[in-house]
């Protein structure tokens, strides 16, 4: 059987930290009088911490100076931070687990491409850090999904071709940075916004244990 490499965003695909991502943001732009709805959070999904900051800034017409956009930054994730060191296994989505498991049963090579800057810490909250054998999250990519740096990171990380990598996505601007990086592409969610994904899912619920072993033979 061959090795793949199966890699795993996180945010919406191994946990559902949307939700507080979201709380953080409308607090934030809230507090620089700018309106924040759950569709702009959608546009934010996948998008590193400096674009969505810059993209509540251009909804609301507001410049900042470099020292108070770096605060505001600072601030968002002081915010998020205290709802995530809440976190523990019961808040991970259904399914993560067997999907997981069968996968390094199958010794298949796992890794998390995630833009998230405070990935280990939630893997380490949620205990499957150890399923993992490559973390590459916002701490070590220069360039920001829908770039496919995290992903080639990842495929490089597990000495894995990237054609012979799959990728699990909840955002859009994942899933085009899977396929720039000529990877399959597997969407988490709603297939009506995840449409250039190669399969949309709702979730793990919905992946069976035969279709993860057809792409392990592809």
């Amino acid at each position: 059987m061959k090795r793949k490499g199966f890699i795993f965003d996180l945010d919406g695909v191994i946990v559902d930290t949307a939700k507080y991502h979201f709380l953080a943001w409308q607090k934030l732009a809230n507090s620089i009088g700018v309106e924040f709805t759950h569709e702009q959070n959608e546009q934010l999904k996948g998008v590193s911490r400096v674009k969505s900051l810059e993209k509540i800034l251009n909804w609301g017409n507001i410049t900042l100076d470099n020292e108070e956009f770096t605060g505001l930054m600072a601030k968002k994730n002081e915010d998020y931070l205290l709802h995530i060191e809440k976190m523990d296994a019961s808040e991970i989505l259904p399914d993560v687990p067997r999907v997981l498991e069968l996968l390094e049963k199958e010794k298949q090579g796992i890794a998390l491409g995630s833009a998230s800057k405070n990935a280990e810490v939630i893997l380490q909250k949620v205990h499957l850090i150890q399923k993992f054998s490559a973390i590459i999250d916002g701490n070590g990519v220069t360039k920001g999904k829908p770039d496919p740096e995290v992903f080639l990171n990842a495929a490089k990380a597990l000495s894995i071709a990237p054609e012979n990598c799959i990728v699990f996505e909840d955002a859009t601007a994942g899933i085009k940075a899977a396929n720039a990086a000529n990877m399959i592409s597997i969407g988490i969610g709603d297939a009506s916004v995840l449409h250039e994904a190669d399969y949309v899912f709702k979730d793990f619920t919905e992946i069976s244990s035969d279709f993860i072993q057809e792409l392990i033979k592809k």
